[in-house]
Parts: C-alpha cells; structure tokens; sequence
C-alpha cells in the first residue's frame, strides 16, 4: 500500500507528529512533503487549467510531484494545524491548484479508489473547520472514504503533549490505521458520492455543456452508463 502525507506547513511539530505516526502504522511506502518547502505557489486564477488542463498551469513543473504522489497513492493524507480556525494559507493555495478535479468538472478515475484523510491539531479550537477544508477537496475529488482526525493537543509542540492525550492519540491512530488496512480495495464509493456523481452528470446534460468538462465526461462514458468506480 502506498500513502501520501501533505503537511501543511514545514517544521515538525504536532500535526507532523500525527500524521507521520499514522502514515507509519499504515505501513507500506510512504513519502511525505511539506508545504510551502516543496511547493509554494498560489494560484494566479488565470482559468488555464479550467479552458485546457492541469498540465498547463504555470505551476505545473512544481507541482507535478506532488501532483503524481497523491495520484499513485491508495492513502491520501492532509495535514494541517489550525491556523485562525482554517487550514495553513499554503494548504489552501496547494488546493486550490485541483480545482478542475472537482466533480463538476474532470475528476480523476483513480480517486474512486482512494481512502483519505484530514488530520488537524490546536492547543484549543478549530479542528473541525480545518478538517472540514481539506475534506472537502478530497470529498469532491470523488475519494469514497475519508477520515477526519482533529485532535486539541494543549500543548504548542510535541514533548509538551499531556500523557493522557498522547495515549489517546496513540490510540486514534491505531483505529484509523486498522481501518484503512480492512478497507483497502475493498470498497466502492458510498452514496453520498454516488449521488453527487449523478447531480454532475444530470446538471451537464441539461444546463451546462461547458468544454472541456462536457467532452471529457463523455470520452469516459460518464453520460451514459459507464462509472468511474467501475474502470478502476
């Protein structure tokens, strides 16, 4: 099994912490990149990735490994600590660089077969909308299990964690690690994605024949009978 970690910031602190342990219990290959060292562009809204491809972004060259790490992996990992009740300004510029993947528009078929998750820490509050941020990408991606891990360390770096919470985080991660273990190939996507798969397919067949999209469903069969989940 391979696994993919974007943390959403550089140093090492708690949310690395986390997610590395659980990339770790997953087992398997596992690499890991930090933003904004390994990538950090924001997206100049120039609509090139929307009227051509991914491959055309100005960025393309930078974000191209990251890009293929994420598509090779059958684990998925975004980390981020809370910053202002969001995720890290780099995490959402990352993002906002796979909009054409979205389900409206040209998502990848190897994402109907992925699991991810949305890790996120504080010393207080916020884990829920941070979470929520990242969720949202891989949720409209078409990924049909993702997992959520927010966890109020009390604490600004590892060492200062109270033991109590570390045995609880050792224990989440555990969980979650066993989880995706059982679960690996051996899911298809739960309703709520199939039934915003259809919303997308039903909204471009009568109000919004908007090119590429349109044709890359087609292409696909996507229009007709044929389902992502399926060709994978």
């Amino acid at each position: 099994m391979k696994t993919v970690i974007i943390h959403g910031q550089n140093h090492k602190g708690n949310t690395y912490m986390i997610a590395h342990e659980l990339g770790e219990k997953i087992g398997g290959e596992l690499k890991e990149f930090f933003l904004p060292k390994d990538f950090d562009e924001p997206c100049r809204g120039c609509w090139t990735c929307f009227n051509k491809d991914l491959t055309h972004c100005p960025h393309y060259k930078k974000l191209k490994p990251l890009a293929d790490a994420m598509d090779e992996a059958d684990v998925v990992i975004l980390a981020s600590p809370v910053y202002v009740y969001h995720a890290t300004g780099q995490m959402m510029a990352f993002l906002d660089h796979f909009g054409t993947r979205w389900l409206v528009h040209r998502p990848d078929e190897r994402a109907f077969r992925k699991q991810g998750v949305a890790v996120a820490t504080a010393a207080g509050g916020g884990m829920k909308s941070t979470v929520k941020d990242m969720y949202h990408s891989m949720f409209f991606w078409g990924y049909p299990r993702i997992y959520r891990l927010g966890v109020a360390v009390r604490a600004s770096k590892p060492d200062e964690i109270p033991e109590k919470i570390q045995q609880k985080i050792h224990r989440e991660t555990d969980h979650l690690a066993a989880k995706i273990k059982k679960n690996h190939g051996s899911f298809a996507p739960t309703l709520k994605t199939r039934v915003w798969f259809m919303m997308m397919r039903w909204m471009h067949k009568v109000f919004w024949k908007f090119e590429p999209d349109y044709s890359y469903w087609e292409e696909h069969g996507w229009h007709d009978r044929k389902r992502p989940w399926k060709s994978c």
